[in-house]
């Protein structure tokens, strides 16, 4: 039944068609990236880039980000007897791949960031040990104030304040999803602007 075509196969376009607008895409014609993106846009999303990154708005992200860097170096894809998808995909799972590792990786940073602004430990081991924590608290206070307020807010709230998510979101007036995206941005803000 499926003749030894996989079911992604199925959904491309004729190599000839997409060599018409391979070429007109590498004379800058916008017209022809949109057509590519409506070919094959969901297509990579859905196979791509969801399964590796299944947060809805960073894979969203994602897919852009595909496509920028595909109309970016689109001078450097060479017409061969294959589909441009699998060029396309490559690109995606790369992204996809990068993405959701700085993704873990600014999760573990706000964590640290949650434990380093925690209450003070109530057996202090040492007298320097709560002037560590207040230095510590007045690095990152002034280090909000240089963040995009949006991204600081959300700092704040869920890492300061100790809100939880939801409460985070509702506070921000912002879905649930969107401001795990506020945050994961926040923190990769934070990252850059946090004093070594």
């Amino acid at each position: 039944m499926n003749n030894g075509v996989s079911a992604h196969e199925a959904d491309l376009v004729p190599l000839e068609e997409e060599r018409k607008v391979i070429l007109r895409l590498k004379t800058g014609d916008r017209d022809a990236f949109m057509l590519l993106y409506k070919w094959y846009g969901d297509l990579l999303y859905r196979q791509a880039i969801l399964p590796r990154l299944p947060i809805v708005e960073l894979a969203e992200d994602c897919l852009k980000d595909t496509f920028r860097t595909a109309l970016e170096k689109i001078d450097q894809f060479t017409l061969r007897d294959r589909s441009i998808f699998f060029w396309l995909r490559r690109i995606a799972v790369n992204k996809a791949m990068d993405t959701y590792r700085r993704h873990k990786r600014d999760r573990v940073i706000v964590e640290v960031i949650r434990h380093d602004v925690s209450t003070q430990p109530q057996n202090s081991q040492s007298p320097d040990d709560g002037l560590e924590q207040d230095a510590l608290r007045a690095m990152i206070a002034e280090s909000l104030t240089v963040l995009n307020p949006r991204y600081a807010q959300a700092l704040r709230l869920r890492f300061l304040e100790d809100l939880s998510r939801e409460s985070c979101a509702e506070a921000m007036e912002v879905t649930l999803g969107n401001f795990d995206v506020i945050l994961h941005r926040a923190a990769k803000a934070f990252r850059q602007v946090y004093p070594p």
